[in-house]
């Protein structure tokens, strides 16, 4: 049996990819993925990945039966709030990273418990796919767009992730939107910029701050909006 120190994380797994370097870190009783050198998420808290998704079911006029595609399978949160809601008839995670998405389902599978039941729920699936060409492929259109892939508009896993955040992406984004649907984008700290695009765009626009107990202190961000 290993034994490491709780500050020291222990490296579990790490594989280079199209996208990078992608690895699965532990420390003390979390798991960590970073990303090309850069810290992603962790599994200590994920109130703000739960948030991303209950509030963007709470602002849809009618959530019953909705379609919920979630950009980024991460380390699960997202998909276990989704999966515990009776409201969505359909779940769609898209995932671009082969080995995040073996880390839920293949072999011990560390990260299979922070997705709760979403796994096993019908209502969910998994696709294998860079979002940006899947929004470009799909001929479905999402009652909910809940967006989780970046540490926010501002800092981009790789730089063709860029792209999302501007009006070329936002147009891809209300293309692929229903027509009273909403979207949500979560963030690491505020984007002004970001903010103001999605402003000029948008009926309505929610700043949701969440608390985030860590030494940079500033909370976690969700932008929410829709059409009206």
């Amino acid at each position: 049996m290993s034994t490491y120190h709780a500050d020291v994380p222990e490296l579990l797994d790490r594989r280079d990819g199209p996208y990078g370097e992608v690895a699965l870190r532990r420390r003390g009783p979390h798991f960590e993925i970073i990303a090309n050198g850069t810290f992603l998420m962790d599994t200590a808290d994920g109130r703000s990945e739960r948030v991303l998704i209950t509030a963007a079911l709470d602002a849809l006029d009618e959530p019953r039966g909705a379609h919920v595609l979630i950009g980024g399978l991460g380390v699960g949160f997202s998909l276990a709030e989704a999966a515990r809601d009776r409201r969505p008839g359909r779940i769609t995670v898209v995932e671009r990273e082969q080995a995040i998405i073996d880390w839920h389902t293949a072999g011990d599978a560390p990260l299979a418990p922070f997705a709760g039941e979403g796994h096993a729920d019908p209502r969910a699936g998994i696709v294998h796919a860079d979002l940006l060409e899947h929004l470009r492929s799909t001929g479905d259109r999402y009652d909910a767009l809940c967006l989780d892939i970046d540490n926010g508009p501002d800092w981009t896993v790789t730089a063709s992730n860029d792209s999302l955040y501007g009006d070329k992406g936002l147009d891809l984004l209300d293309r692929t939107l229903a027509d009273k649907g909403v979207l949500a984008v979560w963030s690491a700290a505020h984007s002004p910029a970001f903010e103001a695009r999605l402003r000029a765009r948008f009926g309505r626009v929610e700043v949701i701050e969440v608390p985030v107990h860590v030494e940079r202190g500033v909370p976690d961000v969700v932008y929410l909006s829709s059409r009206t």
